[in-house]
């Protein structure tokens, strides 16, 4: 609804203040994978309050502006968009920040805002017939989302990197994985969608108190589970910024101090057959909770790879806070990106 002379209602203009904030948390996604959940809680309450006003608007104004552009609109937006976040982040289509996300925005914009620009209205496309924003908002982050495999397979096919995975990922230098959010896609048999997450391996060097570095090295010598410290470091959650552990030689305690490790003098190409190479199992069970669904098999899957390949596949993984930022945008200005397609 617009008053007439204004710009916009009071809660449409106060809902503005949405934008940064979403802007803030998809870079901060990005660069950190990492949002926390104090975010969400004034914008929520900002929500609830401005849904209050709305109502009272729409209530002084009666007829259609109560049941068509309020109230059913309000109850798609509670009704259908915040059960379709909870469902999706239970079955792992979201992760935890996506979700609150989506929740946030079903209260904050439930109903289509006007935004009177000179002889211009925006959104330019108008009202849909549900008339449910948030419901747009969502669709635009779905095509938005969609767009993005393409746009990166088209970057890879320009560059000549033509791989199954072309649509998912790029290849980088191992140098570049300790700094570096996402999936591994290369493995010791190819490349496969299912490679070692990044923030897992973090996880596993921090434990052990080592570097990347040190693990190309000499990889033989980690191979070793007998080289786990005695007393491992805090894992982390394997973000980029988390403070690096302490180090920690990897040390065979068995071995005397003039002799060299067994582990050491196995040839590079034939890896020496331990009950648990890398440690995986040891690193797995001692850490308290998941390393984002990692399996023993998969981290020395990953260690391998890493250990002797200059060049590897990852996949980043955009957050979808950055569709859902892009079609906040792109509901605001044009309006529904999929209506707008179709019709």
């Amino acid at each position: 609804m617009t008053i007439a002379g204004a710009v916009a209602t009071g809660p449409d203009l106060l809902r503005l203040v949405a934008v940064p904030v979403f802007a803030l948390v998809a870079y901060r996604d990005i660069e950190t994978r990492r949002v926390s959940s104090t975010v969400w809680i004034p914008l929520a309450l900002l929500g609830a309050v401005l849904l209050c006003w709305d109502a009272r608007l729409a209530w002084a104004a009666g007829g259609n502006a109560w049941t068509f552009e309020f109230l059913i609109p309000t109850a798609i937006s509670l009704g259908l968009v915040v059960p379709i976040a909870y469902l999706f982040w239970w079955v792992g289509g979201f992760g935890g920040a996506d979700a609150k996300a989506l929740l946030v925005l079903a209260v904050l914009f439930p109903t289509f805002p006007e935004y009177a620009l000179g002889s211009r209205t925006l959104p330019l496309a108008g009202a849909t017939d549900i008339g449910t924003f948030s419901f747009t908002i969502l669709t635009n982050a779905v095509l938005v989302g969609v767009a993005l495999p393409v746009a990166l397979a088209v970057r890879n096919a320009a560059a000549g990197r033509v791989a199954p995975v072309m649509f998912v990922g790029w290849p980088i230098s191992w140098a570049r994985i300790p700094e570096t959010h996402g999936r591994l896609l290369s493995t010791p048999t190819g490349l496969s969608r299912g490679g070692l997450d990044l923030d897992a391996l973090r996880m596993y060097l921090r434990w052990r108190g080592l570097s990347l570095a040190d693990v190309r090295n000499v990889p033989a010598r980690y191979r070793n589970p007998d080289t786990l410290p005695a007393e491992p470091n805090p894992p982390t959650d394997g973000a980029v910024t988390a403070d690096a552990p302490r180090s920690d030689g990897g040390e065979i305690e068995s071995a005397a101090a003039d002799e060299t490790p067994a582990a050491e003098s196995e040839p590079e190409s034939q890896p020496a057959d331990y009950d648990d190479p890398w440690g995986a199992d040891a690193f797995l069970a001692d850490i308290d909770g998941s390393a984002y669904g990692t399996t023993p098999e998969t981290l020395r899957e990953g260690l391998e790879v890493l250990a002797e390949e200059e060049t590897v596949w990852i996949s980043p993984g955009t957050p979808f806070l950055v569709p859902v930022f892009a079609g906040l945008v792109i509901a605001l200005v044009y309006g529904d990106l999929l209506l707008g397609t179709l019709f």
